[in-house]
């Protein structure tokens, strides 16, 4: 397995190899954990917030995506809405996530972490944030 792309070993059919690019990884995570109800913003880096303040949408925000020879492993770093359940919203992101990843790539994850960096008000503006940027 390259450091750069994830080679996916199928049947020679004599016409090529596949090649996934991490980047391609961490968009499907990206957006499958966005679908979860509760929810409310991934948090990426300096870099994604400045590219949206750009106006280009960076869907792989908050998604940080490692290639071992064991698997991949998938950290998501995300805000949630209160008054969830977290543990039960941490583990919808991971089972549609993994599922995602199956029907899209069929590779499976390794370990999808999940990282609950803050909390959000619906109504407030203001976040309560868990010290922890990236």
């Amino acid at each position: 397995m390259s450091e750069n792309i994830l080679e996916m070993s199928h049947e020679d059919t004599g016409l090529g190899k596949i090649e996934i690019a991490p980047e391609v990884i961490e968009v499907i995570a990206g957006i499958a954990a966005s679908e979860v109800e509760g929810v409310a913003q991934m948090r990426g880096n300096f870099a994604s917030g400045v590219v949206e303040r750009l106006g280009k949408k960076n869907h792989g925000k908050g998604v940080k995506v490692e290639l071992a020879e064991d698997g991949i492993k998938v950290d998501v770093y995300c805000v949630m809405k209160f008054g969830v359940s977290i543990p039960t919203v941490a583990q919808k992101i991971q089972d549609n996530i993994r599922q995602a990843l199956l029907n899209m790539t069929a590779l499976e994850a390794q370990e999808v972490n999940i990282h609950v960096v803050g909390i959000t008000f619906e109504n407030q503006k203001n976040e309560l944030e868990i010290d922890q940027e990236l």
